[in-house]
């Protein structure tokens, strides 16, 4: 099935322009949310993406209860429109419950589903219905086949456009593998498909009540992402990763962000010269 491009905010995804979702995990101060936004905004540019700034306003599946969730749906979605407003560029955040749909599409340009809730029906319906384009990340524990059915719930209820979003299944204890075949079977839904390439090297519960990470596996299966066609790259960047409130151990610093999508850059050309990508 072709592909069927999602519009978000100024441009489409699916188009043949690689989307980039980048930013903090979890929101933690104006002046970092916009230090990252700014960033990576000029670094998408020069090397041709489209660009998202994400951040969540809360993490509701932490590890543990003393860890820190991120300032919450009101002061979060208001820093999350200062971000839009100052950096100028449009915004994502997930919601947990589906009452938080609508004030959320007061202010992001598309609503991400949690890996954990993409078999969550209520969710899904709540956040078509606002209008906005969805992200819905794949479960650690969903097949890629499966999949059609939440893309199936959200065009049912009237979704303007689907992403879906590739973060790793689950490989035993604390453990996540990437299944490479599952992005051409997700996109022959006819929705683009993106990878999160850092989430995706994620140790779950690995470091005593936190997640733990192994971000230096994050361009190879970035690259290999790209080589096998998806329509953009989800990363988490932070200016100091190690000092990061949230899932630092995954986190790629600005610079190594930078890097990376230079070469992803050269993959696409690639890519597209071969006719292997719109």
């Amino acid at each position: 099935m072709a592909v069927s491009p999602v519009e978000v905010a100024d441009f489409e995804v699916g188009k043949g322009t690689p989307l980039l979702i980048a930013g903090p995990c979890v929101l933690e101060s104006l002046d970092l949310a916009l230090e990252c936004a700014r960033f990576m905004k000029e670094a998408a540019k020069r090397h041709g993406f489209s660009y998202v700034f994400k951040a969540s306003f809360d993490k509701a599946n932490r590890t543990s209860l003393k860890s820190y969730r991120g300032p919450g749906l009101r002061a979060g979605l208001e820093m999350l429109a200062r971000v839009k407003e100052e950096a100028r560029v449009p915004v994502t955040s997930d919601i947990h419950e589906s009452w938080q749909a609508e004030p959320a599409a007061e202010v992001l340009d598309l609503i991400q589903i949690p890996a954990f809730l993409c078999r969550q029906t209520d969710l899904i319906v709540a956040a078509a219905r606002t209008g906005k384009p969805l992200n819905i990340k794949k479960g650690q524990f969903v097949a890629p086949w499966d999949m059609y059915f939440a893309v199936e719930k959200a065009r049912a209820a009237g979704a303007k456009g689907v992403l879906l979003t590739e973060r790793g299944y689950t490989f035993g204890y604390r453990n996540l593998v990437v299944d490479m075949r599952a992005f051409p079977i997700m996109r022959d839904f006819g929705v683009p498909v993106i990878f999160d390439a850092t989430h995706s090297v994620q140790l779950p519960g690995g470091a005593g009540g936190a997640s733990g990470g192994q971000r230096e596996f994050v361009p190879p299966l970035a690259r290999a992402a790209v080589a096998a066609g998806v329509d953009g790259i989800f990363m988490e960047v932070h200016p100091e990763p190690e000092k990061a409130l949230c899932d630092g151990p995954n986190s790629l610093p600005l610079p190594e962000a930078e890097a990376l999508l230079e070469v992803l850059k050269d993959l696409y050309e690639v890519m597209r010269r071969h006719a292997l990508l719109p």
